[in-house]
């Protein structure tokens, strides 16, 4: 049985030097993707833009994602993230570097959002495959879920540094920062001890492993569903980088605020992440009621009268969507085979991250035409839909679960 503990995984050492490193590199990230937002709706005032150039960045993971997915399980985890980060790094510095020379436009941003998708693509499923193997077995389901709190954590500080250094130093100061911020995940996977970690068997060659995962969902109907509210939920609740820019400018007067309120979204995400932590193991009522809490608090940011009251609202809004993506991805690793969880981690990043170019320009074109407050609001109330659908199917599950797997469920 698990042991108790939120960060029972932080024993590992392997652990405690990838999620630092990880957590360094992402406040860098964020510093980068809130600036790169900022520039394109101050070159352009339109959402519709911002829309483009999310979908850009998240397309290659629909059609890349669970290619590299089957890739991450015939691989060294390790090693292709060494060469993924890279990739990222210098992706980084070029837009840094035209930025500096004053060539940057929103063409220029486009492209090389699409660059950083394709080498998101490919570190996805190598990335969240590599915390698997830190931790033994009993610890997988707190090592996804403490992920996700470094990853929704950095997000507290890189959105709020991007406000406050935009204006005395401008974007490329941002995105050359982003750069340097890479030393640190390469370092912790430089310093990593590879004898020590918990790797399963490599996938076989050949075969149709991507067939193979999708049908290792199909034929579960737990897995189905909850796949199902992923892809509904991913594809219309989460574009807040071109609902909130908008919301920012004009309903609180000022573009800065996107920065703040997605730091205060941030607060909440790492507490529901850590909620999530602290169970022995992820349960489909917390699934449910992450994803009924994330629908509820969107229309509290939508219609918040100024960028003070959004922080209301915000923080709830994180709090459902950590949780919602921990548990799910608590509860696919509790089910899946070894051999078979690069594949099933590439599926769901390509159902939660594919999903954007879909969602993107379609927020963009709401915020345009309908208006900046419903951008946010629409997706908050296909959410609500999903969790309605998720609780009528999970309500007659529980009557037939048993042993561990039960399904209990608590936000």
């Amino acid at each position: 049985m698990a042991s108790a503990g939120t960060f029972r995984s932080l024993r590992t050492r392997n652990a405690r030097l990838f999620f630092g490193g990880l957590m360094v590199s992402n406040v860098g990230t964020w510093l980068q993707s809130t600036a790169m937002s900022i520039l394109v709706y101050r070159l352009t005032g339109q959402a519709t833009s911002l829309g483009v150039a999310i979908a850009l960045q998240f397309l290659p993971m629909l059609f890349l994602g669970a290619w590299a997915g089957a890739l991450a399980d015939r691989r060294d985890k390790r090693r292709m993230c060494l060469l993924t980060q890279s990739a990222l790094t210098a992706q980084a510095l070029v837009l840094a570097a035209l930025d500096f020379a004053g060539a940057v436009n929103v063409g220029a941003i486009y492209v090389l959002s699409f660059v950083l998708g394709v080498a998101g693509a490919l570190d996805n499923p190598a990335r969240r495959g590599l915390v698997v193997e830190l931790v033994p077995s009993s610890d997988i389901s707190n090592a996804m879920s403490l992920n996700t709190a470094v990853m929704t954590g950095s997000r507290v500080f890189g959105p709020a540094l991007a406000a406050a250094l935009i204006g005395p130093l401008g974007t490329a100061w941002c995105f050359t920062i982003n750069g340097l911020s890479f030393v640190a995940v390469l370092g912790s996977l430089v310093m990593i001890d590879p004898t020590k970690l918990h790797r399963g068997p490599f996938a076989a060659r050949g075969g149709t492993p991507v067939r193979d995962a999708l049908r290792f969902v199909v034929a579960d109907s737990q897995l189905r569903r909850f796949h199902v509210v992923l892809v509904v939920v991913s594809t219309f609740a989460f574009n807040y980088s071109v609902s909130l820019p908008k919301l920012s400018d004009v309903r609180w007067g000022d573009d800065r605020w996107f920065g703040w309120v997605l730091s205060m979204v941030s607060v909440g995400s790492v507490i529901g992440s850590l909620v999530v932590a602290s169970r022995r193991e992820a349960t489909p009522r917390m699934f449910v009621g992450s994803v009924a809490l994330l629908g509820a608090s969107g229309p509290l940011v939508a219609w918040a009268p100024s960028g003070p009251w959004a922080f209301v609202g915000a923080i709830p809004l994180g709090i459902g969507g950590a949780g919602f993506l921990a548990s799910f991805n608590g509860l696919v690793q509790q089910k899946c085979p070894p051999d078979m969880r690069g594949r099933l981690l590439a599926l769901s990043a390509v159902a939660f991250l594919g999903s954007t170019p879909i969602g993107g320009p379609i927020t963009g074109v709401v915020a345009d035409h309908l208006g900046a407050e419903w951008s946010l609001a629409y997706g908050s109330f296909i959410t609500l839909a999903a969790a309605l659908y998720a609780i009528n199917w999970s309500s007659g599950a529980d009557s037939s679960a048993s042993g561990s797997k039960t399904l209990t469920r608590s936000a």
